[in-house]
């Protein structure tokens, strides 16, 4: 029985289709590939080296007297379900008595402000700032409205703070925390320290996928950025600066707006980046403390697709677009690789979609060939190398992503980090495409709006337990 022209023709576009993909995807992959590669390469230096392990902090030093006054300062919106726990977990966690813990609320928040009442119960550290601007603008909006609050303080008082620290309404701090911030801005002005996603038994794809890209950012990525002395980024939790750097930033904003972009998304990225644009120090610290715990900001990440949607899609509209349109490029090397590597999140997308609609074309092209209407795809040798370069890549990288997670969490979940692959890249197409579709209607008018994260309630207290150290 002869084959219609119709389904011939559809099968030789099939083919051509998938030579094109497979020609753009592998390329780019490749790149990537040799992008990860010089990371992992300077990573493995400084382990021979002797460099870039964690150091340690003692008991005695974990609680001594901080060397000035510190303001942590905490933007919530709708956080009725965790900022309670946050509050109480900070001021009991830290011995320290020479901190104030700033929570701004909306004036239209009554559930949130009531929250950090009970939980703060007369604290004198405690501090509620209440917005006069009904809720939600922008968290940089909220973060500049307590920002204010804390200068009429110093003003009131007549006492500066040494030390300003960003933290989230859901994190749960490490004792040592404010220790070590404090005895590194010494000799730098910004001090970052790890995120330690927590891993959540009703999401062990979703949540658990945070773990993973945050053990290997966190125990690789940003301790290479930090020797090469490029500028190091916030994270918007854990994070110091020195209260004249602040100062520095917000008079270099002027209008009174405060240090924080309020029309950015990523307001905390941002600021770390101008830290060294205003010839300041940046650092990034791994510290364990004497039971082996890493000194690092504890948090439990969005375990539903959609929050993990929205959350990264903010990250990369935030970074890759914002960031691109008002920091522009370094004309240094090491901080041009880095911004290269925080905007790729949009091409990643783009490279991620390709390679799953190979799949698909390969797929039906199978099920052609199985019918006689299809001799499969002829590579040439340039091609194959691609291919073949991928593979090993895909392999190297799978190996990193099991040490990290495994160093962090266990030979469990690192091998179980390779089975969420497809969930992170998932999340990384439709995070990509969604943010460039909020890019695009900012530049026809659309206003930006705090798309925040839901967070839902603690499950539990967690206590700092000791953990396997590399």
């Amino acid at each position: 029985m002869p084959v219609p022209q119709a389904l011939t023709d559809v099968v030789l576009y099939l083919e051509t289709l998938e030579h094109e993909l497979l020609l753009f995807a592998a390329f780019w992959i490749v790149i990537g590939a040799l992008d990860e590669l010089g990371l992992d390469l300077c990573w493995l230096s400084l382990r021979l080296l002797g460099r870039g392990r964690s150091s340690r902090i003692s008991e005695a030093e974990a609680g001594a007297p901080l060397s000035g006054g510190a303001a942590v300062i905490i933007a919530a919106w709708q956080e009725a379900d965790v900022i309670g726990h946050t509050v109480r977990h900070a001021l009991s966690a830290w011995r320290q008595r020479d901190f104030t813990l700033y929570i701004g609320c909306y004036c239209n928040d009554a559930a949130t402000i009531a929250a950090v009442m009970e939980a703060s119960s007369d604290d004198p550290r405690a501090r509620i700032v209440i917005t006069q601007n009904p809720g939600p603008t922008t968290k940089a909006d909220c973060l500049n409205r307590i920002y204010a609050a804390l200068c009429d303080d110093e003003a009131r008082h007549g006492r500066r703070f040494r030390c300003v620290v960003l933290h989230d309404a859901e994190d749960m701090v490490h004792p040592a925390e404010l220790a070590v911030i404090d005895r590194a801005l010494d000799h730098a002005d910004f001090v970052q320290l790890p995120v330690r996603a927590e891993l959540l038994e009703s999401s062990p794809w979703i949540a658990a996928h945070y773990a993973d890209e945050f053990a290997e950012t966190h125990g690789k990525s940003m301790v290479v950025r930090d020797a090469l002395g490029a500028a190091i980024p916030a994270a918007g939790v854990g994070c110091g600066f020195a209260r004249e750097m602040i100062a520095r930033i917000a008079a270099q904003r002027g209008g009174g707006r405060g240090p924080f972009a309020a029309e950015c998304l990523t307001e905390d990225y941002e600021l770390g980046l101008l830290v060294t644009r205003e010839g300041g120090r940046s650092r990034f610290l791994r510290v364990r403390d004497e039971q082996g715990a890493l000194v690092a900001t504890r948090a439990y990440f969005p375990a539903r697709l959609e929050d993990a949607v929205r959350q990264k899609s903010r990250w990369i509209h935030g970074i890759a677009f914002q960031g691109w349109d008002r920091l522009g490029w370094s004309s240094g090397w090491v901080d041009m690789w880095m911004a290269l590597r925080d905007r790729r999140g949009p091409l990643t997308a783009v490279v991620l979609a390709c390679g799953y609609a190979l799949l698909l074309a390969e797929g039906l092209l199978q099920l052609a060939a199985s019918g006689g209407l299809s001799g499969g795809p002829v590579m040439s040798p340039l091609l194959e190398a691609l291919v073949v370069i991928c593979l090993v890549s895909f392999f190297w990288r799978c190996a990193f992503r099991i040490a990290f997670t495994s160093r962090e969490y266990g030979i469990v979940e690192g091998l179980g980090a390779i089975m969420r692959i497809p969930v992170a890249n998932l999340i990384s197409i439709l995070a990509g495409w969604r943010a460039v579709s909020a890019y695009v209607r900012t530049l026809f008018g659309g206003a930006v709006r705090w798309d925040k994260t839901r967070h839902d309630a603690h499950p539990a207290a967690l206590a700092f337990r000791s953990e396997a150290v590399l």
